[in-house]
């Protein structure tokens, strides 16, 4: 059987729990990307996934099945590898978090870097967000773990947006993937493992939600 042995990690009530959550993931890129698979792979069913953006090759060091579908849009690709996923092409923005209807999802998980439209996705869904921040520069993976959101080190992305949540009087809290490794570079490079890393402990992370 297809997830015999996932099972025997979670139990088979928790499992079926698996399979029946309904999960939203925006963004499928460095993070997102390894996040989707992982759920798929675990038996979640239902996640709708959302971006906007299409592969070209300058993804292709660090996103899953970009090779293969170099100026596709990446939601309609992934489609193609994870058949019951819902493939949303849209762009997330400020606007787009005010009137989407969140309500209906186990959890968001936010693996954009969008900073306005992070911040918008933060002040409404809290209570049930899963977000990462700065998985870019960096080369250790051993280094990612889950924090606080206002317990992170070494993470300017992270600081900026504490900062700006603190001008709006936001005192929420929620889980927040992160890594304690400082940037080792200025320039926006990537690194499979990290970015990698990122996507799996959020997945991990999400289904030990759902089923503990």
């Amino acid at each position: 059987m297809r997830h015999t042995r996932t099972r025997l990690v979670f139990g088979e009530e928790a499992h079926a729990r698996l399979q029946n959550a309904k999960i939203l993931l925006l963004g499928v890129g460095g993070v997102g990307s390894f996040c989707l698979d992982c759920l798929y792979r675990s038996g979640v069913r239902d996640i709708t996934i959302v971006d906007f953006d299409r592969y070209d090759v300058t993804n292709q060091n660090r996103q899953m099945h970009s090779e293969l579908h170099e100026g596709e849009l990446k939601v309609e690709a992934l489609k193609t590898h994870y058949p019951e996923v819902i493939a949303m092409a849209e762009k997330i923005t400020p606007e787009w978090v005010d009137t989407f209807d969140f309500e209906p999802y186990d959890l968001v998980l936010d693996a954009i870097d969008d900073t306005r439209a992070k911040l918008a996705l933060i002040q409404k869904c809290y209570p049930k967000l899963i977000s990462a921040v700065g998985s870019a520069k960096r080369l250790d993976p051993t280094k990612v773990e889950v924090r606080s959101f206002w317990k992170t080190e070494g993470d300017p992305f992270a600081s900026k947006l504490r900062n700006e949540l603190r001008k709006r009087k936001f005192k929420g809290d929620f889980s927040c993937i992160c890594s304690s490794e400082h940037p080792i570079i200025k320039e926006k490079g990537s690194f499979v493992a990290v970015t990698g890393a990122f996507g799996l402990a959020m997945c991990s992370l999400a289904l030990r939600k759902i089923v503990l």
